[in-house]
């Protein structure tokens, strides 16, 4: 027998079909009892409490605890060359295969009873749809979700460094498929000479190059309530109280009617319930403030492997890995408060990604500054100072912003004459001071307008309340769309977005001049518009 000469070529370890965890069958049964309660209550009133009732409520239980156990048997996973296929099989078989060239991120979070049992859930996004069903392992151990999390990563970096070679479209020359596919430019041995070396780069970050950008320090998390995304808290959860006690008032034992009583003796009780109502709001940024330092807690940023990775979370740990090659650029937002105090927070804008408005946060309230830092380092520093708009866009913000209440101050006056009772005379006195209080906030709103260019990426901002400044790649640009209200053709200014395959797909400039909707195209994209423009434009 000859034996070739020179070192065997490793073969890759068989691996056979993975399921999850045996614990997650203790989490399932627990996750099925809000659904079986209602009808457990009701077969024991009905019944009595008797024998029979208890049988057929155990013979429930039984049932939901097979499922369970039929959905872990028949579940499993495994990654098969250059996809991940994900199958259940018990009278039919359904496959889902994903292929990891298009795997966009891999996020892992532990849920509060998951965390208990060791357990995570992994969730995989390939920018198809913002649904869950894109690829979800809902009970693998810590160990294996870290695991298939870094194989899944480097595996779909490693498919589309070697993905090979497409063939040129009818009418398409070679240097467009080079453009795009350099590999395809070149002879068979130049093309696998770039495989290799590509595939040797890969495996050379076999260790993976983590740097931690920022940890957000606990002391950060007191900006929370000026963001006021939990404020409303304390009144969600009276809101939830009062829906429960009507729906299942008459299940629970006190009775739907009880539950209407109270609300028609707290309606008598203006006073008691006015007390109510300011207990609330003064609850407000305590309960929002303890609400936004548990979903933040601990807040990372890393740059690992080629991704973005944000950790987050007290009881429900989350990891969110954003592929750095899809960033296209980033959006800081500015509340009121938020500007006062000189915070801000940030979402990264990524192309193909599902629910970016979650997944895409790359920081919460933080110094002004330290954003703009962080954004820089992890993303890029746009470089340019924004163009203000025209005057005309002050005067529509300032009639905007004061115009309202004078019309109300004026409606309140004239009721005041004909009625000659005094309580509308202080509605007057309200309206002008809310129109008065309009003229800083439509100056405002002019100054946070702004749009530019420095050659590399382009930013818009607007608003006031909530500022919001977009900063997006060249690259990232896709198309422009320019439109015109009936009040804003009076008024000669437009509002122009660029559209933009990635975050919410559009950012727009508002009220800007007819020279800045034509010359700002024509400044980014210049190529694009050169057809349309005539000479001396």
């Amino acid at each position: 027998m000859t034996v070739p000469a020179g070192p065997l070529p490793l073969a890759e370890p068989v691996r056979l079909p993975m399921r999850l965890s045996p614990k997650v069958l203790l989490i399932h049964p627990v996750r099925m009892i809000p659904s079986l309660i209602v009808p457990l209550v009701g077969l024991l009133f009905v019944g009595g409490f008797s024998g029979m009732s208890y049988t057929w409520a155990a013979v429930g239980v039984g049932v939901t605890l097979a499922f369970a156990v039929v959905r872990w048997a028949i579940f499993s996973y495994e990654i098969v060359g250059d996809r991940l296929e994900i199958k259940r099989s018990l009278i039919s078989r359904s496959v889902r295969t994903i292929p990891l060239e298009r795997i966009r991120g891999v996020d892992v979070s532990t849920p509060p009873m998951h965390r208990l049992l060791g357990l995570a859930v992994l969730k995989i996004d390939t920018g198809a749809s913002g649904g869950e069903e894109e690829g979800k392992l809902d009970g693998v151990t810590l160990e294996e979700a870290e695991r298939l999390k870094s194989v899944l990563l480097r595996r779909t970096r490693a498919a589309r460094v070697t993905r090979p070679a497409r063939a040129p479209m009818p009418g398409e020359t070679s240097a467009a498929v080079s453009a795009t596919d350099p590999a395809a430019a070149t002879d068979p041995a130049a093309a696998s000479a770039s495989a290799a070396a590509s595939m040797s780069a890969v495996r050379e970050e076999t260790a993976e190059d983590e740097r931690e950008i920022i940890r957000v320090p606990w002391t950060w998390l007191l900006y929370g309530p000026l963001s006021g995304a939990y404020l409303l808290t304390p009144f969600a959860l009276a809101g939830g109280a009062v829906g429960l006690a009507f729906q299942w008032g008459d299940d629970l034992g006190f009775g739907r009617d009880a539950a209407l009583t109270v609300g028609e003796w707290l309606w008598e009780h203006p006073y008691l319930l006015l007390a109510v109502v300011l207990l609330l709001v003064v609850a407000m940024p305590f309960v929002g403030g303890v609400m936004y330092a548990v979903f933040n807690w601990n807040f990372r940023l890393i740059s690992r492997d080629g991704y973005l990775v944000a950790e987050r979370g007290l009881i429900n740990r989350r990891s969110v890995s954003l592929e750095a090659g899809r960033v296209r650029g980033y959006e800081i937002i500015e509340g009121l408060a938020e500007r006062w105090a000189g915070v801000a927070r940030v979402w990264a804008i990524v192309t193909g990604l599902g629910d970016s408005q979650t997944r895409g946060q790359l920081l919460p309230d933080v110094p002004r500054t330290v954003a703009f830092q962080v954004t820089g380092e992890a993303i890029g520093t746009y470089q340019a100072e924004l163009r203000p708009h025209p005057p005309i866009a002050r005067n529509r913000r300032l009639f905007r912003a004061i115009a309202p209440w004078l019309a109300l101050a004026v409606a309140t006056t004239l009721t005041a004459l004909l009625t000659a009772q005094p309580i509308w005379w202080i509605g007057t006195v309200v309206a002008l001071l809310l129109a008065g209080s309009g003229i800083s906030l439509g100056l405002d709103r002019y100054r946070s307008l702004g749009h530019g260019y420095d050659g590399v990426r382009l930013a818009v901002r607007s608003g006031s309340l909530r500022r919001s400044q977009a900063v997006v790649e060249r690259r990232a640009v896709v198309g422009w769309h320019i439109r015109q209200t009936w009040f804003q053709r009076r008024a000669g200014v437009y509002t122009l977005t660029a559209g933009v395959g990635a975050g919410k797909g559009g950012y727009s400039a508002i009220d800007v001049s007819q020279q800045q909707a034509i010359g700002f195209p024509a400044e980014v994209t210049p190529e694009w518009l050169a057809p349309f423009l005539s000479k001396g434009q």
